[in-house]
């Protein structure tokens, strides 16, 4: 970046006018820019559309000795046109005018007369601004010392989402992984480096500042091409957070995005199975088990959304929570009518308490065999199980079983009983 202070602020401005270096976290970002100290002072102008995107107080210098810091709001560019002529569009008309006030657009015409305009209605002799009836701010720091100093701010605008794709085809299975990067705000960001964080990170006041004059709409982020195509590569953990390095200067282009690859996970097993998952009771009912895939990787997995493709076909797509490496990753892609229970109780009196006989018939209308696993959850730490069961850590219970394939159109069947025991109060 240039050492003057226009070169400063136009980078501030415009985005692209100088290399930055980004930290971008899954709901926020942070912005790092190199500035330049001017007679002890470092001033940066705020353009509404960015503004409106900082968080509040989050505005600094790093690197430096900042003795004390400004924020002033500066009159708007229309403002600065007051008593200027202007021209007036009307009834198929130019007029030349005076622009009295700017706030509400007073002007005198020709006839010493005094009205209200559309802003539609008024040309000007210079290239208006894109909001120019939207404030800018003025951040000024008094540093002391020595040092170079780098002007940094969170903001809203920056995220990331990891998105991964599931591809299956028999008992192979792969996974891909993408990052996806966007920028919510009307700056674009030449990025020289960048690292993406993956965790819990909260923030206190985690608002943007306000912002009454900024446009309400906003384009969709779009997929744009960069610069380059950075590499991806992990860092390793930080206080709980994962971490990864972007190599390669890329371009973040305003209200769009860029896809990376990221990662290149292993998938070490994989499987398809039948789940339920239900709260324990005395009493019956009957119905279908969900799509289960559950696999493990060799590389930690920040959460976000799974797509799944059986054969190149779009069977699913659920969002995950982090998942370790080596730590099964469990996806519920909804109901299956192919694998259907029955569940009944029946509860008697023991001597201590009561014991309630649960009995699962379980079906399968599938022509090759499939792993059922049901849970149920909510049993008393003082039952006792015994049957086709067993404990799960989480005060629940799991019945584990292959129910054989369909025979002709005789759907494979299996039976499993277990009893808990409930003592007495």
């Amino acid at each position: 970046m240039k050492t003057a202070l226009a070169a400063l602020t136009a980078a501030v401005l415009l985005g692209t006018a100088s290399a930055t270096d980004l930290r971008i976290y899954q709901n926020f970002g942070e912005v790092r820019d190199t500035a330049a100290v001017q007679q002890g002072r470092v001033t940066v102008s705020l353009p509404i559309n960015l503004y409106g995107s900082i968080l509040p107080d989050s505005l600094d210098l790093d690197g430096v000795n900042v003795t004390s810091r400004s924020l002033v709001q500066q009159a708007n560019w229309l403002a600065t046109l007051e008593g200027q002529p202007v021209t007036l569009l009307e009834d198929g008309k130019r007029e030349r005018v005076t622009l009295v006030r700017a706030r509400d657009l007073l002007i005198k015409d020709a006839q010493g007369q005094y009205r209200t305009v559309p802003a539609e209605r008024l040309a000007f002799d210079q290239v208006p601004p894109e909001n120019p009836l939207s404030p800018s701010w003025l951040a000024s720091f008094t540093v002391a010392g020595s040092g170079t100093p780098t002007l940094t701010y969170l903001t809203r605008a920056l995220s990331w989402t990891p998105r991964y794709t599931l591809k299956l085809s028999g008992s192979a299975a792969s996974l891909s992984a993408l990052a996806d990067l966007r920028n919510g705000s009307d700056q674009p960001f030449n990025v020289s480096a960048a690292e993406l964080y993956a965790g819990d990170v909260p923030l206190e006041n985690g608002q943007p500042m306000p912002a009454p004059y900024a446009r309400a709409e906003m384009a969709a982020p779009v997929a744009a091409d960069s610069m380059g195509v950075p590499k991806v590569s992990s860092q390793g953990e930080l206080r709980g957070l994962y971490r990864y390095g972007l190599q390669g200067a890329f371009t973040l282009p305003a209200n769009g995005s860029v896809s990376l690859p990221f990662l290149n996970p292993k998938v070490s097993s994989f499987e398809r199975y039948g789940v339920l998952e239900r709260g324990f009771s005395a009493g019956g009912d009957q119905g279908n088990l969900d799509r289960g895939y559950r696999l493990k990787t060799d590389t930690e997995l920040p959460g976000g959304p799974v797509t799944v493709r059986e054969d190149g076909r779009l069977v699913g797509q659920v969002s995950v929570d982090t998942t370790p490496a080596g730590t099964a990753l469990e996806l519920d892609l909804g109901t299956d009518p192919d694998l259907t229970y029955t569940r009944s109780a029946v509860s008697s009196k023991v001597a201590g308490g009561t014991a309630i006989r649960v009995t699962y018939t379980f079906q399968n209308a599938k022509d090759r065999p499939v792993r059922f696993e049901v849970t149920e959850q909510g049993l008393s730490s003082r039952a006792a199980l015994t049957g086709q069961a067993t404990r799960t850590a989480t005060n629940g219970l799991l019945v584990r079983v292959d129910v054989p394939a369909k025979q002709g159109t005789t759907p494979g069947k299996l039976v499993q009983t277990f009893t808990v025991t409930v003592p007495a109060n």
